[in-house]
């Protein structure tokens, strides 16, 4: 009866670590898991500098050259690691958006290409254009008589 419920929290924690995203992508995910055995091997290459400096261990991070190089190569590891195991962010689709630009393009496109499509939003937006007919106020009886020539 000890064996079943040792196998079945074992089954259970199996399960839970099959089906978690990040345990995963790191056994997926080979980058992933150089960048975090890089991040510990500096990080262990460090701590042997610091422990080994006869000073403490302030002076060993803040003055010791190869210290600070190995805490940065580190930290760079850590944040490579960090971007691969996140989840990529997925483009939010915005479907009305989509047929509202669409919808305006096209609308763009035949006001551009029907000059009746343009007349009636013109007419639509400013009233119905009347039609300007020209008439002269001026005669050529009466340009004869000021004494200009008329031509004709």
């Amino acid at each position: 009866m000890g064996n079943e419920r040792i196998s079945g929290k074992a089954g259970q924690a199996y399960a839970s670590a099959r089906d978690n995203q990040y345990v995963r992508r790191l056994i997926e995910d080979e980058e992933l898991r150089a960048s975090l055995i890089a991040a510990a091997l500096a990080g262990r290459k460090a701590l042997q500098r610091v422990q080994s400096n006869r000073g403490s261990a302030v002076e060993a991070v803040t003055q010791d050259k190869r210290v600070k190089k190995e805490l940065q190569s580190a930290a760079e590891s850590l944040r490579d690691a960090a971007d691969r195991i996140r989840e990529p962010k997925r483009k939010k689709r915005h479907p009305v958006r989509n047929l509202l630009l669409i919808g305006v393009v096209t609308g763009g496109l035949v006001l551009v290409f029907s000059e009746s499509a343009r007349k009636s939003l013109l007419d639509a937006i400013f009233g119905a254009e009347e039609e300007f007919v020209y008439t002269s106020t001026t005669s050529t009886e009466t340009a004869q008589t000021n004494g200009t020539p008329v031509a004709e």
